[in-house]
């Protein structure tokens, strides 16, 4: 990348990424180059297909449930075009990583609602939770812990009573209790996978 494209990127991702500074922006696009060219990508890529995105999330924050990870995806990657761009990369993480309350319950709810309809409803709760779940060696059938399970998450965040959560119904949840915000599946990273990253990215920031 050029020195005057990268510097009109650091720019505009300055003003949209609000949650970086233009040092740490650029650490970011240059990360994103390095991923881009890695082995084992796309040559001359646009971006980072599904799997170099899930590699790269995977092995800096520990996440490993695939199907929250097609949805983190799916979240970064605005367009819909199934390739991460370095913009969407860096206004993803802006989020990822710093977001606001707001910020992140707006996220937490799109990589939740898997149909993209609005709600989380029962059957994506039960398609996350039996996914995020350890399999207990028992005589209970696990499926019908995890419907009891559904069921005491609707009690507590259903506050219309219509057996779905709408966005309103999640954030009034969240709000009243945070730990509430990944309800059903790790889908932010932890607090010290999250400085590692940070350290390790943005240790040349003073340099810049």
């Amino acid at each position: 990348m050029s020195r005057k494209r990268l510097q009109q990127l650091v720019e505009a991702l300055g003003r949209s990424a609000r949650h970086f500074n233009k040092g740490e922006v650029e650490c970011l696009v240059r990360l994103f180059d390095a991923l881009v060219a890695g082995p084992g990508a796309r040559p001359a890529a646009v971006g980072f297909d599904r799997s170099t995105f899930r590699d790269t999330l995977h092995g800096a924050f520990g996440l490993t449930d695939d199907m929250i990870l097609d949805r983190v995806f799916r979240t970064f990657d605005r367009d819909n075009d199934s390739c991460i761009s370095v913009v969407e990369w860096v206004e993803g993480l802006s989020v990822f990583l710093r977001g606001t309350l707001e910020e992140r319950i707006k996220y937490c709810f799109e990589v939740y609602d898997l149909n993209g309809d609005g709600y989380i409803s029962r059957e994506e709760m039960f398609q996350m939770l039996k996914n995020s779940l350890l399999k207990q060696p028992s005589e209970e059938d696990p499926d019908e812990g995890i419907k009891d399970l559904i069921d005491i998450v609707l009690k507590k965040m259903d506050y219309d009573h219509d057996g779905k959560l709408s966005f309103m119904d999640f954030e009034k949840a969240v709000r009243d209790e945070y730990l509430l915000l990944e309800a059903f599946g790790p889908c932010l990273p932890d607090i010290k996978s999250s400085m590692a990253f940070e350290q390790k990215t943005f240790r040349d920031v003073r340099k810049l």
